[in-house]
């Protein structure tokens, strides 16, 4: 097997619920970009048109405390009553083949994974203001009133975490190939400024 032609990179993309971060990362996977994303494990049903292993996947609560217990999980949070994880495995394994990985968390995973890898790029995803984040809310549906409430009340709290990350990215209104340029030009800037840095061990 060949060696890596440079150091991989952990990269976090984080940002509020509904602020586009699924659709960021389906249009780089279309688009055929050499990193390997990761999949997220939850307890959460499944949204009409996701497809288990792919977009999520998809456990029972039991299996996944299973995961807790046995270590599996890079991190986990509970999120609007659900509980969310990184398989580790998938970041070790990736990385150890050098490619450059990108993990999809909340704000609260963010800060985990920042502790367990210093070196970590974390990128936050933002909307171009809280009322158009709130109107992408309301036209995903997929929450009653009072949950749709909640979710915004966190999004300000996160919103307010943005100055914690290394780099904040804009996705504006049908524009997301620019947001995709946009991560794609911070990770590149990343590789040139770290060559020969590996992150932390995770």
């Amino acid at each position: 097997m060949s060696e890596p032609t440079h150091s991989p990179l952990l990269v976090v993309l984080s940002g509020p619920s509904g602020v586009g971060k699924d659709a960021v990362l389906a249009r780089m996977r279309e688009l055929g970009q050499p990193y390997h994303f990761t999949v997220t494990a939850t307890t959460r049903e499944r949204r009409t048109g996701e497809v288990d292993g792919v977009d999520y996947i998809f456990v029972a609560k039991t299996e996944f405390r299973r995961m807790i217990d046995a270590g599996e999980l890079l991190e986990h949070a509970a999120v609007y009553g659900n509980l969310n994880g990184v398989p580790r495995n998938q970041v070790t394994d990736a990385m150890s083949r050098g490619l450059d990985v990108i993990v999809k968390v909340d704000v609260q995973g963010a800060a985990t994974i920042r502790r367990l890898a210093p070196d970590a790029l974390l990128i936050f995803l933002a909307a171009p203001s809280m009322d158009e984040l709130e109107e992408r809310l309301r036209r995903r549906m997929t929450e009653s009133p009072d949950a749709l409430r909640v979710r915004l009340k966190t999004a300000r709290a996160e919103i307010a975490e943005a100055p914690r990350f290394d780099y904040i990215v804009v996705n504006r209104n049908d524009r997301i190939d620019d947001a995709v340029r946009d991560i794609e030009s911070v990770i590149e800037r990343e590789r040139r400024w770290r060559a020969g840095n590996r992150v932390s061990a995770i």
